[in-house]
């Protein structure tokens, strides 16, 4: 989809043309559109194509007429019949007049401009524009990372009632997100921190103090996905040593009802024998069947309160 937008008078409206002071928007380009945004601006097709690439390395390239800035952005997924997050690159090119922006897939960090919603932005004053996508893109993350807490904190919550393999799987899957999202920020941070030597373009001491926030705000960011990381960690270790802790359980009540069984089964086998009834106590005696089982009855409820007294039931 290739659309175009520019702003007058604190309005963001959507153009048929890529008007100068334009910004060009790319979402899942076909490659008539990317052919034709990199024959009218004069941007290499593959540089135009790289953020479709779900591997593409985050940089900062310097070309003929125009840079080239890859950073990661955060997007939802459904992965285990599951809504979670992932990271996706979004390409940016800087040429003389426009701006033009490459993703994969809608994403709310350009939605945002694109619906007015983002107060005091233009996109003529294209380095500060930039710096306030980088920003929002920021935020976007921050705001991941409070949704994967939360949904750390409600699978801790059932662990002491009740565990399941779901449970289980939304733990790897919140880790593997803060893996992605560790290695997006990183990467953000390298594109970062080249920006600050950028000379090509003009910089206003406004757009350096922006510049300056979202450095502030990736590196927050970072701080945050590792102290997560750690607390998912121990979330982890508790989910497993109390798993540990009911398997133990499991075992001490099945070898209890195990050692309740085999008096029984001992005293009925010994009955059992092939031998002369005169050597067995109370074969003789007409009630000796019943007797027998009363000392059996005796015998396992003794071992009962024995065992319940150790805390083996």
């Amino acid at each position: 989809m290739l659309r175009y937008y520019i702003t007058e008078k604190s309005r963001i409206l959507q153009i048929s043309e890529p008007l100068p002071g334009a910004w060009i928007r790319l979402t899942n380009p076909t490659e008539a559109e990317a052919q034709q945004v990199a024959g009218t601006l004069g941007i290499d097709l593959d540089d135009i194509l790289a953020a479709t690439d779900l591997d593409e390395n985050n940089r900062v390239e310097l070309a003929d007429g125009y840079t080239l800035i890859i950073i990661d952005i955060p997007a939802e997924e459904i992965r285990h019949e599951k809504e979670v997050y992932n990271t996706i690159p979004m390409g940016i090119m800087l040429t003389g007049d426009h701006i033009v922006t490459v993703t994969i897939q809608q994403t709310p960090v350009l939605q945002a401009f694109a619906d007015g919603r983002y107060r005091g932005f233009s996109t003529k004053k294209r380095m500060r524009f930039i710096y306030q996508i980088m920003l929002e893109n920021t935020l976007r993350f921050q705001d991941g990372l409070r949704d994967i807490d939360r949904k750390r904190r409600l699978i801790e919550e059932d662990i002491g009632s009740r565990t399941g393999e779901d449970d289980l799987i939304g733990l790897h899957e919140l880790e593997s997100t803060l893996v992605y999202f560790a290695t997006g920020l990183s990467g953000n941070s390298n594109v970062l921190n080249r920006l600050t030597r950028y000379e090509r373009i003009e910089q206003y001491p406004e757009d350096k103090d922006l510049l300056g926030d979202v450095i502030v705000e990736n590196q927050q960011a970072m701080e945050m996905t590792q102290i997560y990381q750690g607390i998912i960690d121990s979330t982890r270790d508790l989910m497993s040593t109390i798993l540990d802790k009911r398997l133990n359980n499991v075992m001490k009540i099945l070898t209890s009802i195990t050692l309740i069984l085999a008096i029984p089964t001992v005293i009925s086998g010994l009955y059992g024998m092939n031998v002369n009834g005169r050597g067995m106590p109370f074969a003789a005696m007409v009630n000796g069947f019943g007797i027998i089982c009363l000392i059996i009855l005796a015998i396992c409820a003794v071992l009962f309160f024995l065992l319940r007294r150790l805390r083996m039931l």
